[in-house]
């Protein structure tokens, strides 16, 4: 009996040990797409005749762009599936430098923004990956996701091989490229190919750059395949030897294609970005592409045996202050709300788009079955959250870094905050004193938009078309305060350079520039949201002042689902919860709601927080439908 139960001892641990064993066998081949269990992975993607092949066999890449940072980390895997169950078998996805890079020697590849762990979930689901590191990704972020410090250095001429800028960039690639070097096809990844830059040809101030770019990747370890990606009319000037040239566009014409195969014949045409939508503007309408055109861009791009990435298949939010800006022609700021009437909607919604595709692609598979498209989630109209605090924008000011002193205005990415790295986003407010009232002139050196208080009342608002306003007159010293807003800095174009916020120059009152600022930074940081719990907030009374922070809270039974924030009511302002800034809220539109994921929210009690400019109804609306505004096809 006793040498029974001794053998039946060893054999559980043998039965246990090879579990194991087959448990990481089945983690490590069975996590990534399904060719890959059968490949050598020796070559790679390769581009050696008019098709792909990937180690040999031949390709076509059916890519969707679904970016990490826009998507709650807890719908990643959520997103992903349902772009497989579309039919697609390549992921490609931007690296915003500004959001992992904060601050000069602070890196973050946690969490939300563990870009590692987000490759590694698509290879998982059966997926290849194009990764778009940049450094100048564009993405209608803020300065096209390169990090607002660089600014900080007068001389600093970005996307050159200027000294100051290739450091930089070399700082940041040596964190960033060693994270998805394993994650390479010939290392057993999902990673087929890199792009260099993007849209350079539309800047080209520097023909020596791409070949940096590209150095710095190769010299780092990246030896997969290299793309470079422009617009039709700057293919050209923004490819580099040794990458293969793809083009952008929304309209399929025979003139683009040609373009491109007589610039690099007997090679594959593959459309990196076709735009299924379009992002959309404050003060304009809601962008939309019927589903029909896209559809049938789609089928002709196959038909014609190229490759193709939609742009997006998944937008999702630019949380935050996220958003970038347009400067032409004339300076108007980017929504939170990145949804881009795409396949899937913001909050991960299946539209006419999805199944149109769904089942145009389908006919391409040569008979192998999609997964099943995944359940969707449950939304959730919440009850108001009532605002029964308030907190003025002066009582705040105690919570802020600071105050500094400055003889002359001193733009927001100058300014002595965040370990000597400048300001970023958010709000600059500037004061000093005057003696008389009269005429005050901006000189177009608000960036981007600024309330004018006398006194703490407000007299005026300057913006890119206002440079002028009347100060009343009134007797003694007197303070003169501008809350100046950066409303995102623009995210291409030829003017990166300039993209200082705050104020850029002099104001004059009466023709005389005005000196001698106090000057509050105003980033609206989490820790900065955290710290205003200790200020002296009063129960809301019938006439509060304004600008100020109103508080309330938001109660939900239960597992937390998806909502929408509504703002009737209000004028323009921010929305945080539980100290998580979800956006700005706007009356002009077209966007009226903000995307509020149930994964940023507490079962009980969750803190609502407004910071409004000027006018508040005192209630927020969560809602179970998003209101992107009136809508109108993309031009």
């Amino acid at each position: 009996m006793v040498v029974l139960r001794i053998r039946n001892v060893h054999k559980r641990k043998y039965a246990l040990l090879c579990l194991c064993i087959v448990g990481f066998i089945m983690y490590r081949y069975l996590g990534v797409p399904a060719k890959g269990r059968r490949m050598s992975r020796k070559v790679g993607l390769s581009a050696n005749t008019s098709q792909f092949t990937l180690e040999g066999e031949p390709f076509r890449i059916l890519g969707g762009s679904i970016h990490y940072f826009r998507v709650p980390r807890a719908y990643w895997r959520d997103r992903l599936m349902k772009m497989k169950a579309c039919g697609f078998n390549t992921l490609t996805t931007y690296v915003p430098w500004s959001l992992h890079q904060p601050e000069q020697g602070v890196f973050n590849f946690h969490t939300q923004l563990d870009l590692g762990a987000y490759i590694s979930l698509a290879a998982e689901l059966g997926l290849w990956v194009i990764l778009r590191p940049g450094p100048y990704v564009s993405s209608e972020l803020d300065l096209g996701g390169l990090p607002s410090w660089l600014l900080r250095d007068g001389s600093m001429r970005l996307r050159t091989t200027h000294p100051a800028f290739t450091q930089a960039v070399n700082t940041f690639f040596d964190k960033l490229i060693p994270k998805v070097v394993p994650l390479q096809f010939k290392k057993g990844g999902p990673i087929i190919a890199v792009q260099v830059e993007n849209e350079y040809g539309s800047f080209a101030k520097d023909q020596s750059y791409m070949l940096f770019i590209k150095e710095a990747l190769q010299s780092r370890g990246i030896s997969e395949m290299l793309l470079t990606s422009d617009n039709h009319n700057t293919l050209k000037s923004g490819g580099v030897d040794g990458a293969i040239r793809t083009v952008k566009l929304q309209k399929l014409n025979q003139r683009t294609i040609q373009d491109l195969n007589a610039i690099q014949p007997n090679s594959p045409t593959m459309v990196m970005d076709y735009w299924t939508g379009w992002y959309d503007v404050w003060g304009d309408l809601h962008h939309v592409l019927p589903p029909e055109d896209v559809v049938s861009t789609v089928r002709e791009i196959l038909r014609r045996g190229m490759s193709v990435n939609l742009y997006m298949f998944h937008g999702g939010s630019s949380f935050g202050f996220m958003s970038g800006a347009l400067a032409d022609p004339s300076y108007r700021a980017l929504v939170p709300s990145y949804d881009y009437d795409a396949p899937l909607t913001e909050a991960g919604e299946y539209t006419p788009k999805y199944h149109l595709l769904r089942d145009l692609l389908s006919r391409y598979n040569r008979g192998d079955t999609f997964p099943d498209m995944p359940a969707l989630r449950y939304r959730e109209a919440y009850e108001p959250a009532i605002m029964y605090q308030h907190l003025s924008l002066w009582d705040a000011l105690s919570f802020t870094e600071g105050p500094f002193k400055s003889a002359k205005p001193v733009n927001m990415e100058k300014l002595p905050v965040n370990s000597g790295n400048g300001q970023a986003y958010g709000y600059t407010l500037y004061e000093t004193s005057i003696t008389s009232g009269g005429l005050l002139k901006s000189g177009d050196n608000v960036r981007d938009r600024a309330l004018v208080f006398v006194d703490r009342s407000y007299v005026g608002l300057f913006k890119r078309q206002s440079l002028e306003l009347a100060v009343p007159d009134g007797k003694g010293r007197r303070t003169l305060s501008l809350l100046v807003e950066n409303c995102g800095r623009v995210h291409r174009g030829r003017d990166l350079d300039k993209q200082h916020k705050g104020l850029v120059g002099d104001i004059l009152l009466n023709n005389i520039p005005l000196r001698d600022f106090t000057v509050y930074s105003l980033d609206m940081k989490p820790s900065f949201i955290d710290s205003l719990y200790q200020a002296p907030w009063k129960t809301l009374s019938e006439a509060p002042s304004f600008p100020g922070f109103f508080m309330g809270r938001l109660f939900v039974y239960g597992y937390p689902s998806d909502t929408f924030v509504k703002m009737p009511g209000w004028e323009k302002g921010v929305v945080f919860i539980n100290g998580l800034n979800l956006g700005r809220y706007w009356s002009i539109g077209p966007q009226q709601t903000l995307y509020l994921p149930g994964p940023f929210i507490n079962s009980g009690i969750n803190q609502v927080i407004v910071f409004e400019e000027q006018e508040g109804d005192y209630k927020v609306q969560f809602e179970d439908t998003p209101d992107l505004g009136m809508a109108a096809d993309v031009q």
